[in-house]
């Protein structure tokens, strides 16, 4: 089995991606942390028979063989697993894969798109020979509601000759409320990073709306927005509204806000000539022209909650195995999640202003 060290001791490293590696391929044998009694705290989770074999690492207090930089020089660990605060995920990608070792890190793919944009340049510069595998955990990529929704969208589209997209909308309306345990973590109460929680968590519906936009064959690559702060506490913005364009000209919406006390949901919905898929984690709706063209039917199907994290890490230690990364887990995908989110912010700081992706 590879051995795997998991960078991070936090909430989402604790609930959803110790548990992803113990179930996977993969062989737990060191977990880090900044402080000893964080990296303690997790390891007291571990199973009694895992345990005596997981070893410890930390930067405080300093001592002799427990930092960051001894765990990354053992020959048994291949590979790492980084879930840190956003703006202390980049630096240590690049030390972890310096180091060799085979990298899964945590969405999104750095603060900006800039620092994003250097960090994957650095990385395709590397010797391709002896160059490690890096992935990015974008966790909603590998729901199983997702992938049937596209894989419905696609029937679709390909069961009428001519069937093409017409429009589609993304709404994520939520509140954050003060003792939320995401937001009672320092690094989000006071972001040093573009967005707040815009960043963190909205990454994630943009990541579907492209999946299914991707399904159809098509890639966002205009948008104007509006963007406001509804709720004091969540700085420095919680909501952007945008008007965005497909790359063949497909107009629809995009809504992502963390401060509407009461409206709630998320939906992706992909309307076609031939019908619509309505996604949510929990359900796909799909209306359907009848076989005789005299009207529609509709249908749901139900899925139980699944975050995707143990699917991923199994991809990721898949994709070691095969010595190439999954598409759904390459860092160019989160560049793309990530710039249509930044690109949705600066339009709204600027009144508006029109917005192209890629360019």
């Amino acid at each position: 089995m590879t051995g795997i060290a998991l960078l991070g001791a936090g909430i989402y490293a604790t609930e959803e991606h110790l548990p992803a590696i113990l179930a996977s391929k993969f062989n737990l044998v060191a977990i880090y942390s900044r402080s000893q009694s964080s990296a303690e705290s997790l390891a007291a989770s571990l199973p009694e028979s895992v345990r005596p074999n997981v070893a410890l690492y930390y930067s405080s207090p300093a001592a002799s063989g427990k930092s960051l930089d001894d765990l990354l020089a053992r020959s048994d660990v291949a590979a790492v697993d980084i879930v840190l605060p956003i703006p202390h995920q980049p630096e240590i990608v690049e030390k972890a894969l310096k180091a060799g070792k085979h990298v899964l890190s945590e969405k999104p793919v750095a603060a900006d798109v800039e620092g994003a944009q250097k960090l994957i340049k650095w990385y395709h510069g590397l010797d391709g020979e002896n160059k490690p595998l890096w992935g990015v955990a974008e966790n909603f990529r590998y729901m199983e509601s997702l992938k049937f929704a596209g894989d419905q969208l696609q029937e679709l589209l390909s069961a009428r000759e001519g069937a093409k997209l017409v429009t589609f909308r993304m709404e994520r309306y939520g509140f954050v409320e003060a003792e939320n345990k995401y937001y009672k973590t320092e690094w989000r109460k006071t972001p040093s990073h573009q967005g707040g929680f815009l960043l963190d968590g909205g990454v994630h519906f943009v990541a579907g709306l492209r999946y299914l936009l991707g399904a159809a064959g098509q890639e966002l690559k205009q948008l104007v927005g509006y963007s406001g702060l509804l709720e004091e506490r969540l700085i420095p913005v919680d909501t952007v509204q945008a008007v965005a364009l497909t790359n063949e000209g497909k107009s629809g919406t995009v809504v992502i806000s963390f401060g509407t006390e009461f409206k709630n949901g998320f939906e992706v919905e992909i309307v076609t000539t031939n019908g619509s898929v309505t996604w949510n984690p929990t359900y796909v709706k799909v209306a359907k022209r009848k076989g005789d063209g005299t009207g529609q039917e509709t249908s749901t199907k139900e899925f139980p909650w699944s975050s995707g994290v143990k699917p991923e890490v199994a991809a990721f230690a898949q994709g070691i195995e095969e010595g190439k990364i999954a598409d759904l887990q390459t860092p160019e995908q989160a560049l793309k999640d990530l710039e249509v989110l930044q690109r949705m912010i600066e339009s709204g700081a600027a009144g508006a202003a029109l917005k192209t992706i890629g360019a």
